[in-house]
């Protein structure tokens, strides 16, 4: 049985999150807090395995809270923050700061129904979480002399990358490593809508590359990663020597919208022997039937080891499919793409 403490200041989602996770017969929700100090005494007594956390609250804020949390009593935290720039702003810098997850609190743009199978989910997912083998943004760089930056310019290459829980983390450390001149770059997060723009915008600041939520019709051009919206799938397409991404709306593809398998399957379709796959940490499978369809169609995959994932889900799934060449640690990720993109050019040549 996986224990849960409910930590919000609202009396009404504290009540429906406490009934949607207590139908679910392998949780019990063991309480609910008003605010962290209140909280804190029930860690210590009712010794939750899973905390959801909100970001707003009175006499401590969430994030506050949860860097001591995460220093003195670490467990996994899901945090449930408002559809608002605010609001997003804040859950990602929860994410930087220990916690597992992020979802959507229910309300006009997300209902209660989208939310508790999401919910539910995130929990049991959380609950196999070691938080002190989380991957923490500034892994130790120290000692690496790869050369990142010797990438022949090359138009006709693609990479798609896709991740879930710990993706944030990921990519953020991925997308930092990498140099200018990177063929261009398509990443699906799974991540609620509005959050995609500002983890994007994050990204930005931190990568010699140009990141971007992508929107409709977008090239996908050299030096540039665009990021799926966070409630639209995203598809590569090709006109001519043009890649482009179609942005669209559509139904939930293994639970998801955006999909890495959307994603995977379109690269896959348009770009074949041309296109470098990624998949990184994250839970369930998604992306995993579309990186095999990638691999048959001619590309060069690699999936993330089981010991640098928060959740060794996706990779899991997509290595045991048979979808994946190589198998890559996060800290050697970035020098794996690009040895690979100089073997697909190489391969490319000698045809």
């Amino acid at each position: 049985m996986i224990k849960v403490l409910i930590v919000d200041d609202s009396a009404i989602v504290r009540k429906i999150f406490q009934q949607e996770l207590n139908s679910d017969p392998e949780i019990n929700v063991v309480g609910t807090a008003p605010d962290p100090y209140v909280a804190r005494d029930m860690i210590v007594r009712l010794k939750p395995d899973v905390i959801t956390l909100d970001m707003e609250m009175p006499r401590m804020d969430g994030i506050t809270f949860l860097r001591k949390l995460m220093h003195y009593f670490p467990l996994p935290i899901i945090v449930v923050s408002s559809l608002t720039q605010q609001g997003s702003d804040l859950a990602l810098e929860a994410l930087d700061s220990g916690a597992v997850e992020v979802m959507c609190k229910p309300g006009s743009a997300y209902t209660v129904g989208d939310m508790a199978y999401e919910l539910i989910n995130k929990v049991k997912a959380a609950a196999n979480i070691d938080v002190k083998k989380r991957i923490a943004p500034n892994l130790n760089r120290k000692g690496k002399n790869v050369a990142l930056t010797e990438l022949a310019h090359t138009t006709n290459q693609i990479i798609a990358i896709g991740a879930s829980t710990g993706g944030t983390v990921a990519l953020e450390y991925i997308l930092s490593e990498l140099p200018h001149n990177m063929p261009g770059i398509i990443i699906t997060q799974h991540m609620p809508k509005y959050f995609t723009k500002s983890f994007a915008d994050r990204l930005n600041t931190r990568s010699k590359l140009r990141i971007k939520e992508a929107e409709d019709g977008d090239s996908v051009t050299s030096g540039v990663a665009l990021i799926a919206p966070g409630d639209r799938h995203m598809l590569l397409k090709r006109s001519g020597a043009r890649y482009y991404v179609n942005v669209k709306d559509g139904p939930l593809v293994n639970r998801h919208k955006p999909s890495v398998d959307v994603m995977f399957k379109s690269v896959a379709q348009t770009a074949g022997k041309n296109a470098l796959g990624v998949i990184l940490t994250g839970m369930g499978g998604d992306g995993a039937r579309g990186m095999l369809e990638m691999k048959e169609a001619g590309a060069l995959t690699i999936a993330q080891d089981e010991a640098s994932c928060v959740v060794f889900g996706m990779p899991k799934v997509a290595i045991d499919m048979g979808g994946v060449d190589t198998i890559a640690s996060l800290e050697n990720m970035s020098a794996t793409m690009i040895r690979k993109l100089k073997q697909m050019k190489d391969e490319s040549q000698a045809k």
